[in-house]
Order: structure tokens, then C-alpha cells, then sequence
């Protein structure tokens, strides 16, 4: 930052400024022409005011000698460079004897402020105008107004100065003869007046700018100073800064979890609540969608009972087929819920990018042991996700080992299911015809005893045995979807059945060969028996209750493992594991070695640092001072 204020010549006719003439052909190469490199020249005196001058070349128009052809471009370029900075207020010198209407630096000063709120213009060579010619009307501002104001001054000539004529002659000379020929203005004119004008003009520049370099000097402070704590300083004691780090990112990493982190990211979740949320939201919800039922048809309810009963008919509904099928539901669950180990492991990975990045900008400075943290970070992770997904397999495996039916629970829901069937058998009760006698036992076709829950056979159907057998052997022994009924068809030659579908008919068989049991299909496609139906709906009921129990098991215990084994775990050996695999001396040197370009950017930031302090002491000894 440049802490001075550039008044700005565009002449180069200050004999003050002649003899920089060497030190510029030392510093432009003959063909180049001019250079953008400024060369400093400090005068000392006590009899002067205290000016910052920068003093730029005039506008050439015709190149001449060796000077590039765009000569006239580089020049204005460079103009322009310097006047273009809104704290420089500019000195626009052009010479008396002409037209100020055609002045180049009254016409660049205008394009970079239009307004001329910084613009001072300087009429020089008032002795050298025609005879009978006069700057009165410029003097006065009325030919080219300027708010800064129009100053008159006469300098020394080449004579003067080849005679070494001193400047004290010079300015009582350009006195008398302002005196001489502008007497009304010769107390605003002149050198003096103009070197006083520069000085306050410059002490109010300082004045009005000052409160807004303080700030933009110390924001910039500020901001090399945090960037210059992110590089942290040089390492001296590595063993310290290893184990500082070390500790540094496996407390990050825990934060991040437990949500005390910090940096706490505000775009999406991360770290402990991320976990909830698959907890709760993913996992749960997953569960809920499971259909208790799903992939069961009543068919396939239907096909465990008859498996379960055997060669003989079952009084009641085998148990077996309920075990049987629940067990093939409840193995449902353990997918989603290895699917949720599988999202907590992918979140605890993405936790040490998001410490990496956020929490811990020191590990950017050593790329190596950046890339050792997140090697032994995702090796404990993979270790524990065996041991976890093992734990869930066998929370699922603990569920199907053994069917709790005194679950009080579903003892409950047996209840309830009881008294829905009672409920029914009573409402069929009410339905039978008025002629039948309801008595615990009806008397049907033959003298035999039938329950009052089953209807008494139709004329023309087989016989059928009372109770909860006679279902099933009925099935077996009459009807045409039976085996017994397909058989006697085969030998009556019939060609189909009527209760099932045309694609399931059974071909007789020829005379003189025996029927292969095995070749007979099963109906499958026939309309349920009452006492079907009824223990399917049994089945499915106890088995929707049963899973539903122990869904609700696995959705608490899953994540109660998930955080035992692996999230707790890792947050508790973190540290250890990270201290016993990187902190050892031989792998100290290369661990801690930074990148190629962090000592140098620490360097610049520290230089900055530094001149913007000094700057700011500079301006903090300012006084403010009265000015005229």
C-alpha cells in the first residue's frame, strides 16, 4: 500500500527534475524508450514544505530518433497508471503562450476526473507570451474552469539556469514581474503561493482520507493475521507438533460426532445428527415400509399348513407352519438393517473430510501426515464394520432361533384374534336356517354328528367328517379337486375338472397301466373351503402380529449395536489407535513435511503483516494540526 498522496506533473520542463536524466537512461534501454520503473529522488531543506511529487513525462506526439512508433501509447499508459488512483491529486502544468482549450493534460486529467475535485492546473511561461497578450482571463478561471484553482508561475530559462542563476533571484524576479504586469492577482500566483496551495491541499487530501485507510489497514491487518495463523509457525519441536495435531483432529473428530464441533455446517446435516437421522428417519422408516406380509399368498399359507399336517389330517392348525413362515418374514429385516451399518460407516467416512477441511487448517500444511490420519481413520472404521454387521446378522439370527409365543405381546393379540373367531362362529350361529336345531350337535344325512360350526353336506357331496378333520378329509376323499376325485375320474375316463383350470387337466390313463401318483398335480387355482380360508386368515394374523413384535425389537436394538460397536468404539480408540500408528521417531521428518509453497506464502504473509503494522503506527502518530 502506498501511504502517500501523488501530486502529478504532466510537463517535463521542472528544472528541478533535469537531473534524474541519467539515472533514467541507466534504467530505459535505447529502444524501449521510456520505463514504468520510478526513480527516487529525495531533497532536504529546511526552507521547503513537505511534498510527495511524482514527476511523469509529457505526451509525445511524433516519435523521434530511436523511440518506438506507439511511443505516444506507452506514455499515456503510464499517465494513466498514476492519476488513475483516486488519492493522487493531479498537477496539470501547461505553458501561457498556448491555447488552453488544446492542452493534453488538462484533457487526460479529465477523462480519470471529470469533476476536477483533484485537479490543479499550473500556467507557466507568463514572460514568454506575445506582446500585447495577457493570461488574465485564464488566471481568473474563465476560459477553463478548475475547482482546485489556477495558479500562474514563471520559471527560470535555459539561460537562467545555464548562468546558474539561484532560485532566491528567481522567485524575487517572478515576484516583480507579476507585480508588474497582474497586480491584482500577484498574492495568488507564483511558486510560493503555489507550493503553499500543494501543502494544504495535500494536508486536507490526508485529512479527509485518513479514517478510511485506518479501517482498510487494520481489516487487512486482521485478515494476514489469521491467514498467516492458518500456516501456522515453523516447526521446532516435532514430536510436540505431532502429537498436537494427533490430539487436535481425533477431539475434532469427536466433536463432529457428539455436535459440539466448531465449525458447524448450516447446508446440510453432518456428523452425530446425520447419524440420527438414519437412525430414526432412513432406518425406521424402511422397517415400517416392510409389509409384514409381503411375498406370502394365501396360496402359499395354505401349502406350509397341508406340509405341516402330514399323512393325517390335523385336528387344529399346525404350529409348525406358523414358525415355519414367520421365521421367513422376520429374515427380511436383517437387509435394511445391514444397509443401515453400511450409511453409519459412509457418514463417519465423510467426517474426516468435513474435519479435514473445517476444523484442523493446520494439515494443510503437511499434506503426508494429512494423508497418514485419514489411512489409519478409514482402517479402524473398516475393522469395525465386520464386528457390526456380524452383531446385526445376529440380532437377526437371535429372533429366528427361537419364536417367543408367551411374548406378552402377542399373547395379547392371540386374545383378540380368539375372541374375533368366537365373534364369527356366533354370527354364523344366527345365520343357519330356522328347521336346524341349534344344539351343541346337529344330526346331518347318515346319523352323523356334525358341528354347529360347519353347514351339513349337501345332498350329492361326499361324505365329510364332523369337527376340524372333516375338512381335511373331506378334501382328500370327495369332490372333484381332491386326489381321490381326480383318481376316479382318471378311471371314468372324464376329461377334465370342473373346479380348476383347462390347463391343469388330467389325461386318463390307458387300460393295464398303473396311475404314478407323482405325475397328479396339485389344485392350486380352486376357490378355499370355509375351514381353509379360516386358517389361512389364523396363520397370517398371528404371523402379522409376531412381526410386528419383532420388527420393533430389531428397530431399537440395530442402532443401539450400530453405536456400541462402531461409532462408540471408534470415538474411544481414535486417539490411541491414531498415537500408536504415526507417532514414532522414524516416521517424525516425513510426516511433518510441509508442502512446496507454504514457507514461502508464510514469508509474504509475515512481510505484509509487518508493513501494514508499521503503516498503522505511522497513521496512529499523525496529530491532528490547523490548517489555513
Amino acid at each position: 500500500m502506498h501511504l502517500q498522496f501523488l501530486l502529478t506533473f504532466c510537463d517535463m520542463s521542472i528544472a528541478t527534475f533535469c537531473g534524474s536524466l541519467t539515472n533514467t537512461e541507466r534504467c530505459v534501454i535505447v529502444s524501449q524508450g521510456i520505463s514504468d520503473e520510478p526513480i527516487h529522488l529525495k531533497i532536504f531543506s529546511p526552507h521547503v514544505v513537505n511534498l510527495t511529487l511524482v514527476d511523469l513525462p509529457g505526451i509525445t506526439k511524433v516519435p523521434v530518433g530511436d523511440q518506438p512508433k506507439d511511443i505516444e501509447l506507452q506514455i499515456r499508459e503510464l499517465i494513466l497508471k498514476y492519476i488513475s488512483n483516486p488519492n493522487c491529486i493531479i498537477l496539470a502544468v501547461t505553458a501561457a503562450n498556448t491555447d488552453m482549450a488544446t492542452s493534453e493534460a488538462l484533457k487526460v486529467a479529465r477523462e480519470v476526473d471529470p469533476d476536477g475535485r483533484r485537479t490543479l492546473a499550473v500556467v507557466t511561461k507568463l514572460d514568454l507570451m506575445d506582446a500585447g497578450t495577457d493570461a488574465m482571463d485564464v488566471l481568473m478561471g474563465r476560459v477553463i474552469p478548475v475547482k482546485l484553482g489556477l495558479i500562474g508561475v514563471v520559471n527560470r530559462s535555459q539561460l537562467d539556469i545555464n548562468n546558474k542563476k539561484c532560485v532566491a533571484d528567481s522567485i524575487r524576479d517572478e515576484h516583480a514581474f507579476l507585480q508588474k504586469k497582474y497586480p491584482s492577482l500577484a498574492n495568488r500566483n507564483g511558486t510560493k503561493y503555489l507550493a503553499r496551495t500543494l501543502n494544504r491541499l495535500l494536508m486536507h487530501h490526508i485529512r479527509d482520507c485518513l479514517p478510511e485507510l485506518k479501517t482498510r489497514i487494520n481489516v487487512l491487518a486482521a485478515q494476514y493475521q489469521s491467514l498467516l495463523s492458518s500456516y501456522g509457525e515453523p516447526v521446532e519441536d516435532m514430536s510436540s507438533t505431532l502429537l498436537q495435531l494427533i490430539t487436535k483432529f481425533a477431539t475434532e473428530y469427536c466433536n463432529t460426532i457428539e455436535g459440539t464441533a466448531k465449525y458447524i455446517e448450516t447446508a446440510e446435516l453432518c456428523g452425530g445428527a446425520r447419524i440420527c437421522y438414519i437412525f430414526h428417519e432412513t432406518f425406521g422408516r424402511t422397517l415400517e415400509s416392510v409389509d409384514p406380509l409381503g411375498g406370502l399368498t394365501t396360496i402359499d399359507v395354505l401349502t406350509a399348513i397341508r406340509n405341516a399336517t402330514g399323512p393325517r389330517p390335523a385336528l387344529f392348525v399346525p404350529e409348525v407352519s406358523f414358525e415355519l413362515l414367520v421365521k421367513r418374514q422376520v429374515k427380511r429385516l436383517e437387509e435394511p438393517s445391514l444397509r443401515c451399518v453400511e450409511l453409519v460407516h459412509e457418514e463417519m467416512q465423510r467426517i474426516i473430510q468435513h474435519c479435514s477441511n473445517y476444523s484442523t487448517q493446520e494439515l494443510l500444511r503437511f499434506p503426508k501426515l494429512h494423508d497418514a490420519i485419514v489411512e489409519v481413520v478409514t482402517s479402524l472404521l473398516r475393522k469395525r464394520l465386520p464386528v457390526t454387521n456380524e452383531m446385526v446378522h445376529n440380532l437377526v439370527a437371535i429372533e429366528l432361533a427361537y419364536i417367543n409365543t408367551k411374548h406378552p405381546d402377542f399373547a395379547d393379540a392371540c386374545g383378540l384374534m380368539n375372541n374375533n373367531i368366537e365373534e364369527q362362529r356366533r354370527n354364523r350361529m344366527r345365520e343357519l336356517p330356522s328347521a336346524v336345531p341349534r344344539d351343541k350337535s346337529l344330526k346331518g344325512p347318515g346319523g352323523q354328528l356334525v358341528s354347529p360350526t360347519e353347514q351339513p353336506p349337501a345332498e350329492g357331496d361326499g361324505p365329510k367328517v364332523c369337527g376340524m378333520a372333516g375338512g381335511a378329509q373331506g378334501e382328500q376323499e370327495g369332490g372333484s379337486g381332491t386326489w381321490r376325485g381326480m383318481l376316479k375320474k382318471g378311471d371314468e375316463g372324464q376329461g377334465e375338472d370342473k373346479t380348476k383350470p383347462q390347463s391343469s387337466v388330467l389325461a386318463s390313463p390307458q387300460k393295464g397301466y398303473a396311475v404314478n401318483l407323482l405325475d397328479v398335480p396339485v389344485p392350486v387355482a380352486r376357490k378355499l373351503s370355509a375351514r381353509e380360508q379360516r386358517d389361512c386368515e389364523v396363520i397370517e394374523c398371528l404371523i402379522k402380529s409376531y412381526f410386528l413384535i419383532v420388527r420393533k425389537n430389531i428397530q431399537d436394538s440395530v442402532p443401539k449395536a450400530v453405536m456400541h460397536f462402531l461409532v462408540n468404539h471408534v470415538k474411544d480408540s481414535l486417539q490411541s489407535e491414531l498415537v500408536g500408528q504415526l507417532y514414532k521417531p522414524a516416521l517424525l521428518d516425513d510426516l511433518l513435511t510441509e508442502s512446496e509453497d507454504m514457507a514461502q506464502r508464510r514469508n509474504e504473509a509475515a512481510d505484509m503483516l509487518k508493513a501494514l503494522q508499521k503503516a498503522s503506527h505511522v497513521i496512529a502518530e499523525i496529530r491532528e494540526t490547523h490548517l489555513w
